[in-house]
């Protein structure tokens, strides 16, 4: 494969890569890096950090070195930017010892642009002795959060690449990332060296994302009732907090119907790379998965990624949901929570190994997920806030805008919860604080002698259900505390005091189900005006299919569904047409041009 033509980063984006012009941001990480400046990158999930440094690595002479934790999708990786006409290799332990020893080989001899690397094998004597006798184009770090103790997804192998800044003090650096507020970024810049270096911080909104947030009820059906409404035969993700809620909703989403397979780090090795295979290589696979999964999938037609518990903070639930609608079309991010995800992420937090600041961290990030999850505002804009970026308006795509939630006034039914927290000693849960309420005197509260507290039976007027989420939005507030001992008893805290003095007043979300409007079928899927133009999208569809069946990698490294559709609307005649098209290079213009052309044709002469 001969190298692409390069030198100027405009023209490398237009013949290499199909685009006419950089997103924000872009030209200038694009400018700085090809300049030899180092960098810090933050832009959104399918906000185009990958342009931030193939270009560059093409616009510089030699080979840029590029720094993954992600073995898996490396091969990927490389298939794309080869169907570009990128020479590009991956290293890393999945290849057989003559296969490394020969890309090693072609790195020396300067056969490749781009070369990916685990930070494991970077970090060898052996490589970094290897890397000395090649002309290094630049280090791009990719998920550099991984870097920080404080990010949400700390890999202790990203904390040695500081070694890079003292034996490679002339090759610039970029650090990239989606997902990172100021005190990682802040931590990301000292660990990597990157103090003389420019920052770039992207805006974080995702606006094609419709976000929907929803309590209560039977939350496995409920996701059911929601891809069939408005992803039926579409690719998402379904996160849950363990391994075995992962595979016991697999299972059931597969015996209804669906498509769905299970990824964990309890399946075997070959098991799980089976399914983010299927994954990525077939179309309407819905994989359940704990977090192990989803770091750095290119996947660009993710329609939806949904939570069947609560994630233990923002930065985790932004680069998760962030992996729906990376082709810039509509998507969803949606998630069922209860109180029980509150306890249990309280009590990981209160009982794992960490020192008292990091703890004191984690519980301030837990804190400002549950107050994305309970409030009644706009969810853009809160999400937002919390990245330190701005939205003037209401966003009008999420539930909270599309359906404002009904709020009530809770402050004596919240004044009659906290008090029965107190009558009965601060030890108690909330299905027990819940019947001592409305009055159910069985064995245990008799022998508690909870049937004869002050607050026994004052509590008629709400149900169970009402009452937990009353509870639960406490909880939310800061209002209780839950024990660390694994038991589920709460406490109150100083923030309680105001409620119970008569002080405050308390309104709360008004539990009313799923709320309709925000649940029906909308715009998540391409949508054309005519029959035609549906018969010409599946065509094109079948057979990108069957090129890449052919070809061994996913389709959309051949074209993504954004430019599918494109062929649709403007229907290009022969080879000009095509290369006009967003994602058409000079290599897949040779490569594809004909056999899509054909398909049009076909379509339009039948």
């Amino acid at each position: 494969m001969s190298r692409p033509s390069h030198g100027d980063p405009h023209r490398i984006l237009r013949e290499v890569f199909g685009f006419d012009a950089f997103r924000p941001l872009q030209g200038e990480v694009v400018e700085a890096v090809t300049a030899g400046r180092d960098a810090l990158v933050v832009l959104p999930t399918g906000g185009g950090k990958s342009l931030c440094y193939q270009v560059p690595a093409l616009a510089r002479t030699g080979t840029a070195i590029v720094v993954s934790p992600l073995i898996a999708l490396m091969g990927d990786q490389v298939a794309a930017l080869e169907q570009a006409g990128v020479r590009a290799a991956a290293l890393n332990s999945t290849l057989e010892p003559e296969t490394a020893r020969a890309v090693e080989q072609g790195l020396m001899a300067g056969e490749y642009d781009l070369v990916y690397v685990a930070p494991e094998r970077l970090l060898t004597e052996r490589f970094l002795a290897l890397l000395r006798r090649v002309h290094v184009a630049l280090f791009a770090i990719d998920e550099a959060h991984c870097v920080s103790q404080w990010g949400h997804d700390f890999r202790p192998d990203y904390a040695g690449l500081g070694t890079l800044a003292e034996r490679f003090p002339d090759v610039p650096r970029m650090a990239l990332t989606a997902t990172a507020d100021e005190p990682t970024r802040a931590e990301i810049i000292q660990r990597l060296a990157l103090h003389d270096g420019e920052t770039f911080i992207g805006g974080f909104d995702r606006p094609n994302i419709r976000y929907h947030l929803t309590q209560g009820g039977d939350g496995r059906q409920r996701l059911l009732d929601f891809i069939r409404r408005r992803h039926d035969g579409e690719a998402g993700i379904v996160y849950c907090l363990s391994r075995r809620k992962v595979e016991e909703t697999a299972a059931w989403l597969a015996e209804r119907g669906l498509t769905a397979l299970p990824y964990h780090a309890g399946l075997s090795q070959t098991e799980r790379a089976m399914n983010q295979r299927r994954f990525i290589h077939e179309e309407g696979v819905v994989v359940v998965a704990t977090i192990a999964f989803g770091m750095g999938i290119d996947k660009p037609d993710v329609r939806f990624v949904a939570h069947l518990n609560l994630p233990r903070s923002i930065e985790a639930y932004y680069q998760e949901t962030g992996r729906a609608g990376r082709d810039g079309e509509a998507a969803d991010a949606w998630l069922h929570f209860g109180l029980q995800d509150v306890i249990t992420l309280r009590r990981m937090v209160d009982e794992s190994g960490a020192d008292s600041a990091r703890k004191q961290v984690e519980r301030h990030k837990l804190e400002a997920m549950l107050g994305l999850a309970e409030i009644t505002a706009c969810r853009r804009q809160a999400l937002l806030r919390y990245f330190g970026d701005d939205l003037a308006e209401p966003c009008g795509n999420c539930d909270n805008c599309l359906e404002p939630p009904a709020t009530w006034d809770a402050t004596e039914a919240s004044r009659k919860a906290l008090s029965c927290v107190w009558r009965t000693g601060q030890r108690f849960g909330v299905s027990h604080l819940s019947e001592v309420l409305r009055g159910r005197a069985d064995d245990r509260i008799r022998r508690l002698g909870h049937d004869r507290v002050s607050t026994f039976g004052i509590g008629t007027e709400l149900g169970a259900n009402q009452w937990k989420a009353v509870y639960r939005q406490l909880i939310a507030r800061g209002m209780l505390a839950v024990d660390a001992e694994g038991h589920g008893g709460l406490r109150l805290t100083e923030t309680a005091r105001p409620v119970l003095r008569g002080e405050e007043v308390v309104h709360l979300r008004r539990e009313e189900g799923n709320r309709s409007r925000s649940g029906a079928r909308g715009d998540s899927t391409v949508a054309f005006e005519t029959p035609e133009d549906e018969a010409l999208w599946q065509a094109l569809r079948r057979r990108r299919r069957e090129l890449a069946e052919e070809q061994e990698i996913p389709p959309y490294v051949i074209f993504p569904d954004r430019t599918l559709a494109e062929m649709v609307r403007r229907r290009p005649a022969g080879p000009a047409d095509f290369a006009a098209l967003p994602g058409v290079g000079e290599h897949k213009l040779t490569l594809w041009a004909d056999e899509f052309l054909a398909v049009i044709a076909d379509e339009e002469g039948g």
